[in-house]
């Protein structure tokens, strides 16, 4: 008998438990994103009437967003995303429910409002970032391919925006747009408890290096890479008009065509609802399609169509449909962007190039808002959008004159992606 010791005899069990309480945690925690980027910006234009102080409010959230993604990056490489994640979530979990209390009490000036959701911004956006960081060593004990992983995160985020715009129009149409933010604090606390209880691995670097030197490694390391370049300066501008539409165009669009909230959030809906089935699709089979072709399709198909059908005043059911072809357009798009990502980043800075690619990302979504408001009072509703639609189709092509989006570096076994 051969009792010679073999190579799988040494591997670790595979394991099913850390990517999918990373999956959970990312779940209720977009639920509850979603759920707040419907009613809070619905709160404020049906109190106040203001695209101007609607646009303002996202601003105050979505400034601190970014900027605490990018200053806590090198935190989640050397302290580890677990207790990053944890605090993150808590932090929001906090600001989050005293906006509803204040309000309650008749103690809410629009100033107290900015400063709560920038803190919800500034706790929400690290947190979310430490999340996606455990994705590649949980697909790893997993024994899955890395498409799968990042295929199933979209899918729940994609669910997580078809549950939270749904819950919220039935909210806001029920009680009013800023009980539905109570709804927010506990799906955010509830993501620190399965962080906390299941304990997902993510280890972090050893390195003598400065915080200021290792967040200047993680920009370097991001840049000089021309395809990840290349995706984090497009999304940058998709991002903007993303936020645009959904936080001020299509609500403004809703309101004066006589629709109350349950439809803004239906639209929503309908439109992640599609995406879902795409993402699925990109888990099962992401590995094997062409990487360049689905992305660049998938952004002009989930981008474009949307601005179209709102400026020509199509009716409803139209809009509908438009909406739900865009979203199965759209659910390709996060599977095959986060395989690159996490496949050409250099070992041991994913925490940064995580952080530093999504805050430069977001970097416009502040001033979505803002855009939208200024140009619907310079140009009108119709015009805003097809402008903003003509914009959105170049930045979804620019990726595509990339040649070359076969990783560096493929894992062992792997045959390098196209």
């Amino acid at each position: 008998m051969d009792t010679s010791p073999h190579p799988q005899d040494d591997a670790p069990p595979r394991t099913l438990r850390p990517l999918s309480a990373v999956l959970a945690a990312q779940a209720v925690a977009w639920s509850g994103t979603r759920l707040s980027a419907i009613a809070l910006p619905w709160f404020v234009v049906t109190t106040t009437g203001s695209a101007t102080q609607t646009g303002a409010v996202v601003f105050a959230q979505m400034a601190p967003h970014v900027v605490a993604q990018v200053l806590t990056s090198p935190l989640i490489d050397r302290l580890g995303a677990r207790p990053v994640s944890i605090l993150g979530d808590l932090v929001a979990t906090a600001a989050m429910i005293t906006i509803p209390v204040l309000y309650v009490a008749d103690a809410l000036p629009l100033w107290g409002l900015m400063a709560l959701v920038a803190v919800v911004g500034a706790a929400d956006g690290p947190a979310n970032i430490a999340k996606t960081v455990f994705i590649p060593a949980a697909t790893r004990v997993a024994n899955v391919p890395l498409e799968r992983g990042t295929g199933l995160s979209s899918a729940l985020e994609r669910t997580a925006s078809t549950v939270g715009p749904a819950l919220a129009g039935v909210t806001v149409a029920a009680v009013g747009g800023i009980y539905a933010l109570a709804i927010t604090a506990a799906f955010f606390s509830l993501g620190a408890v399965i962080i906390a209880v299941f304990r997902p691995t993510h280890v972090p670097e050893r390195s003598t290096d400065t915080y200021v030197g290792q967040l200047r490694a993680g920009v370097h390391g991001l840049f000089r890479d021309r395809l990840l370049r290349t995706l984090t300066l497009t999304i940058t501008v998709t991002n903007l008009l993303d936020i645009a539409i959904a936080s001020v165009l299509l609500p403004v669009w809703v309101h004066t065509h006589g629709h109350d909230a349950s439809v803004y959030g239906l639209v929503m809906a309908v439109m992640s609802a599609t995406s879902i089935g795409a993402s699925l699709v990109a888990a099962g089979a992401g590995h094997r399609i062409p990487r360049r072709a689905a992305y660049v399709i998938g952004m002009v198909v989930g981008g474009v169509p949307r601005f179209l059908v709102l400026a020509v005043g199509a009716p409803l059911w139209v809009v509908l449909a438009v909406h739900a072809v865009v979203g199965f357009g759209s659910g390709f798009v996060n599977p095959v962007a986060g395989a690159v990502v996490f496949e050409r980043s250099p070992q041991g800075m994913l925490g940064r190039i995580r952080g530093v690619l999504t805050a430069v990302a977001w970097a416009g979504m502040p001033f979505g808002g803002l855009a939208a408001g200024g140009a619907i009072a310079a140009m009108g509703l119709s015009g805003t959008l097809l402008l903003f639609g003509g914009v959105y189709l170049v930045a979804a092509l620019v990726p595509g004159l990339v040649r070359d989006w076969r990783a560096p570096h493929p894992p062992p076994g792997r045959s390098p992606a196209r």
